[in-house]
């Protein structure tokens, strides 16, 4: 638009100059060259205006589009604007984001301008020299209602681009604002456009005077050609993905509300009848984490070419974020016309990717959800929105499943939201108990006998939902990305209350994989159980770290170098739920465990398969050859218990040897209280 206007006043200006060489003097025509330079410049100072004022508007609505677009893909964002860390799930949306075309930085505030979360790392907490009073001033009068603020800046080329905006602008959950925004957006291409159209009026101005009217002519022709093609692709990646072509996630949104809207005023006939369908790739980031980014976007461009072969040509096709695509299927006059389309999806994206690079096919399966218009929801945020509440369901069904949306989830998820909520509530102010379970020792020649310490286990008295689940609540803060707090006040408490016990007693503390995230993560749980201890003046040798298999599967080498670092506290580590996973043995010879605790599936098992009895010898065996202790966990019957202090086990603990119970109900205090009652009656007697 920009370079028409400019065309057409230069058009009139040569127009101008033509007649005034074929019917005036010399001395006019120089005259009327002056004041065609001194026009053109005006002009492009105009160009230069308009540019400018053209740049802001579209960075504003990129950078409200990018907040919206925040608010519906990351979980649990309304914990991160209140100072918690985000989850995992929640990281990877957020990194996702920071890959969007055009997007250099962005930065969290809330609503009292205090900065959360920088997106140069997502899962540290901001360092002082991450903001400054301004920016916290601007994110508060923003959160305030107050207009946003943008401004253009120029950068070195190489930490920030050359030329970039940032703006400030709200991030909204419904109706209410839950913090603020600050983008920091590229703006070298739209500066590089306005300085073209600049350059070219200058050009203009030089080529009318030496070469002549119509050379200028042509050459605005061309020039103005060049522009215009120039702002066609402009306009195109503001509505399209850069990597695979499909719309984004914006335009995507636009256009669905817009069919929305077609499809009520046709009073919903089945030719108007649409459906959203949400597509997420299963375990794309071990793929790029395993073979790249390079093969992680060709692999999604692949993806985008494969849904559009079974796409029709009234159907769209986007590209969220990440890994995540979405459809906008035009007549589907029922839920099996889209059952029949997510099927073809589903069936198409499993078939093998032979990627460069890969010595062998790649295989990848899709999750899949859907919500038709008019049953699951009535315009796009309801429709989108749900539309990833099935995929989220069709996702907890395993790899390569579909779903249609289920109401019921919704309010699960609500469910879970507020019990999160409630969770953060009761670890601010102490609303959580710990239970310990005894552990016994057994030696060669007497059953287990002898109390050797406890198992500490968090549990939860709600005020109104009574006691809840540890595997619901403990699930919940691992979504949540409250599990570090969680674990960290386990630590503290349960050393606490191991120090006043007698000397020979110590005290289990499972840890969770959360807690061994990588990088600062790993640091912070050396640094916290060291602080535990140093806090408690329990003997580090009284405690002992448990942790799963499953942690030693990802990220191996940094996981065993925590675990070097903890034991070099003197704590003991324990490897839990032996014998359950794909390579345990491989770790074995890799850290030096202290203990490990068999399964309790095998326990269960010693009744019914004599087979159990050979696997638990064989463990038992082997763990002895290695100077490791073994534990059973789930002693339930006395045939369970006799059957393994036969096989050899060190430890045993159970329901038959004792429940987990709170800490004035405790094995050796009530011995105690019962020894001192006895003593008492002995006095009297006497």
């Amino acid at each position: 638009m920009l370079s028409g206007m400019f065309s057409a006043i230069v058009s009139r200006l040569v127009n101008g100059i033509r007649r005034l060489w074929q019917t005036t003097h010399r001395a006019v025509w120089l005259t009327s060259v002056v004041a065609a330079v001194i026009a053109l410049g005006g002009v492009a100072t105009a160009v230069q205006r308009l540019a400018d004022h053209h740049m802001a508007a579209v960075t504003e609505r990129a950078a409200s589009a990018w907040a919206r677009q925040l608010a519906t893909t990351v979980p649990g964002l309304d914990l991160v604007f209140l100072g918690e860390r985000p989850s995992a799930q929640a990281q990877s949306v957020l990194t996702s984001l920071r890959a969007m075309s055009g997007l250099v930085r962005f930065k969290l505030y809330d609503l009292k301008g205090g900065l959360q979360l920088v997106s140069d790392s997502v899962a540290t907490l901001p360092q002082p020299q991450d903001t400054d009073a301004a920016s916290q001033d601007l994110a508060r009068h923003v959160a305030q209602g107050r207009s946003g603020a943008a401004d253009v800046r120029q950068g070195d080329g190489i930490r920030v681009p050359k030329v970039y905006s940032r703006s400030f602008v709200p991030v909204r959950h419904g109706a209410s604002i839950i913090g603020v925004a600050e983008i920091w957006s590229d703006q070298s291409d739209s500066t590089a456009v306005s300085e073209t159209s600049i350059r070219l009026a200058a050009l203009a101005t030089a080529v009318a005077i030496a070469l002549g009217i119509g050379a200028v002519a042509l050459f605005l022709r061309k020039r103005a050609g060049h522009a215009r093609h120039a702002l066609a692709r402009a306009a195109f990646l503001s509505e399209h993905d850069v990597l695979t072509g499909a719309l984004n996630h914006r335009d995507f949104s636009r256009r669905v509300e817009q069919a929305c809207q077609q499809a009520r005023a046709r009073h919903s006939s089945a030719a108007s009848s649409l459906a959203v369908i949400c597509i997420d790739l299963d375990s794309f980031n071990d793929i790029n984490n395993r073979h790249g980014h390079a093969v992680g976007d060709e692999l999604l461009r692949r993806t985008c070419e494969r849904l559009q072969s079974v796409l029709r040509g009234a159907d769209l096709l986007a590209r969220l974020a990440g890994d995540r695509f979405a459809v906008l299927q035009h007549g589907a006059a029922d839920s099996g016309s889209v059952t029949a389309l997510v099927q073809r999806i589903v069936s198409r994206l499993s078939e093998p990717h032979d990627l460069p690079g890969l010595p062998d096919a790649l295989s990848v399966t899709a999750s899949v959800g859907a919500a038709l218009h008019g049953v699951d929801g009535d315009d796009a945020s309801a429709l989108m929105h749900n539309a990833e509440l099935a995929l989220l369901r069709a996702k907890a069904s395993g790899r390569g499943s579909w779903s249609f949306y289920d109401a019921s989830l919704d309010r699960r998820l609500q469910e879970r939201r507020a019990l999160a909520n409630e969770l953060r509530e009761a670890l601010a102010h102490g609303g959580l108990q710990l239970h310990f379970q005894p552990l016994y020792g057994s030696s060669a020649t007497a059953l287990p006998a002898a109390l050797i310490g406890y198992e500490a286990l968090a549990r939860w008295p709600h005020p109104t939902r009574g006691w809840v689940p540890p595997v619901e609540f403990i699930s919940v803060a691992e979504q949540t990305g409250q599990i570090q707090a969680l674990g960290r006040w386990v630590l503290a408490a349960a050393c606490a209350e191991a120090a006043t016990w007698p000397a020979g007693l110590s005290v289990a503390v499972n840890l969770s994989a959360a807690q061994f995230g990588g990088g600062a993560a790993s640091q912070t749980i050396v640094a916290e159980v060291a602080a535990a201890l140093q806090t408690s003046g329990l003997a580090p040798g009284r405690l002992e770290l448990e942790i799963t298999e499953s942690l030693l599967m990802n990220h191996t080498e940094q996981v065993l170098a925590t675990l070097q670092a903890l034991r070099k506290l003197g704590v003991r580590i324990a490897m839990d739920d032996f014998g359950t996973g794909y390579s345990s043995l491989a770790y074995l010879w890799r850290f030096p465990f202290d203990k490990l605790k068999i399964d309790r599936a095998f326990t269960q098992g010693l009744a019914t398969d004599p087979r159990v009895a050979v696997i638990v010898r064989s463990i038992v065996t082997m763990a002895h050859s290695l100077s490791i202790r073994v534990n059973a966990e789930g002693v339930e019957t006395m045939a369970q218990r006799d059957a393994l202090w036969l096989q050899g086990c060190d430890e045993l603990q159970g329901y038959l040897l004792g429940r987990p119970v709170p800490t004035d109900r405790l094995v050796h205090r009530e011995a105690a209280l019962a020894l001192l009652a006895a003593s008492k009656v002995r006095v009297r007697m006497a």
